[in-house]
């Protein structure tokens, strides 16, 4: 797929949530024309906002013209349902929670639209048990971005045993016409970024849990003496506890106790805690 600033390629997002948002954003500035479903009707609105304050960012950092972010917001389509989707468009990626039977259930609805090419945006999850849902598993593999979309620079390819060398180029392709690099790694939960991520969020909380320091510490240690851009526990925050949570099981299930989720993550999700999207996590997002 090569996409440019006249181009007919239509490119589909299931999922308005933060993914989605990111995806949609690079894909629309890029000169896709952009179909988003998000069925929750009352989300559409935060979705936009979101666009639009992210556009009104780049044309304050000189990132984009004026023109050009007025051109990327109408190059964006909301709809609620997934046979919405322009039918045969480029590329359609699955952005819904990490959730094995909602994923499964997407992806075949989205391969009845007919894309020339299938991606899940999990971090976790095979993609050969997810491709058990399709009928022609060599179009479908794992498109893995990043949060904040707009700003790093990584997507994570991940292959499974039926996905094509077309595929793969087609997906290379896409990455690098929205500016980014991608990598290619196994088929393995977690893949590479994941297990990584993971490892030092999930000990970041056992810390905490162990009275080692304060959250705020901990991730300062993290950002000073590392150099990360911000501290395991505050991203844990910002990606939301709840899919953390989610992704944590899915290693453990994978790889064993070394990613058994600790109870403070299990708390914090049953107390509704999830991080910046309810205002409190490991950090109040309030003040």
């Amino acid at each position: 797929m090569t996409v440019d600033k006249d181009s007919q390629h239509h490119v589909g997002i299931v999922g308005g949530g933060t993914m989605g948002v990111g995806i949609a954003y690079v894909f629309a500035v890029a000169g896709a024309a952009v179909t988003v479903v998000e069925p929750v009707i009352a989300r559409h609105s935060t979705f936009l906002a979101t666009i639009d304050e992210a556009l009104k960012g780049a044309v304050e950092r000189s990132k984009l013209s004026s023109v050009a972010a007025s051109a990327a917001r109408d190059r964006l389509r909301l709809v609620a349902a997934i046979d919405a989707i322009e039918a045969h468009s480029s590329l359609v990626i699955e952005t819904v929670p990490e959730q094995l039977e909602l994923k499964q259930q997407v992806l075949g609805q989205i391969e009845a639209t007919s894309p020339a090419l299938i991606a899940t945006n999990t971090s976790a999850i095979s993609i050969d048990v997810l491709a058990a849902s399709l009928r022609d598993p060599s179009q479908f593999l794992g498109m893995h971005f990043f949060n904040p979309v707009w700003s790093l620079p990584l997507v994570e390819l991940i292959c499974g045993q039926a996905t094509s060398e077309e595929s793969l180029d087609a997906a290379r392709a896409a990455v690098a016409d929205i500016g980014k690099e991608s990598i290619v790694v196994a088929d393995i939960p977690g893949f590479a970024t994941s297990r990584l991520d993971m490892g030092a969020a999930l000990e970041a909380m056992r810390m905490l849990e162990d009275g080692v320091a304060s959250a705020e510490d901990i991730d300062r240690a993290a950002v000073l003496a590392y150099r990360h851009p911000v501290g395991p526990l505050r991203l844990s925050d910002i990606v939301g506890l709840d899919v953390r949570l989610d992704i944590a099981r899915t290693l453990e299930r994978a790889h064993g106790p070394r990613f058994a989720p600790p109870k403070i993550l299990i708390d914090l999700v049953a107390q509704g805690r999830l991080g910046v999207k309810t205002g409190r996590g490991f950090h109040d997002w309030n003040e």
